[in-house]
């Protein structure tokens, strides 16, 4: 007496169910960033810390000396007005200052003594 032997099945619902927990977690883990219009490529610091800054005051500098303010053209005026406006409200805010990698360092003395003027003291550089 022959015995048929069955065929070995592949059950796929097991696997279907841990690549969908995979996709799952790779988009709850994966960071955003906001896009912005200038085109800065920012300088390479290999010491860099990854910290999440909220309310905070986002200044942009090209090499060419354009000024973007959160997103928004400006000039180095618009950005000592809007400095002192700030800082008559809180001290407490932080600036992040954006500049291309060839931007000369006048550009960027001049953004941080516009905010240091108003009190506002907590400025970080951003780096890629």
């Amino acid at each position: 007496m022959l015995k048929k032997r069955r065929r070995p099945e592949l059950n796929l619902l097991p696997l279907i169910d841990v690549l969908v927990m995979l996709v799952f977690f790779a988009f709850v883990t994966m960071q955003f960033r906001s896009m912005t219009t200038m085109n800065l490529t920012l300088p390479k610091v290999e010491t860099a810390g990854k910290s999440e800054i909220k309310d905070s005051l986002t200044i942009s500098l090209t090499k060419e000396g354009g000024v973007e303010v959160n997103g928004r053209v400006a000039s180095f005026e618009v950005l000592e007005q809007l400095a002192q406006e700030i800082g008559r409200v809180s001290k407490d805010i932080t600036v992040v200052i954006r500049s291309d990698e060839n931007t000369p360092l006048r550009y960027v003395t001049q953004a941080m003594d516009t905010c240091r003027k108003q009190g506002l003291n907590k400025i970080r550089l951003q780096s890629r």
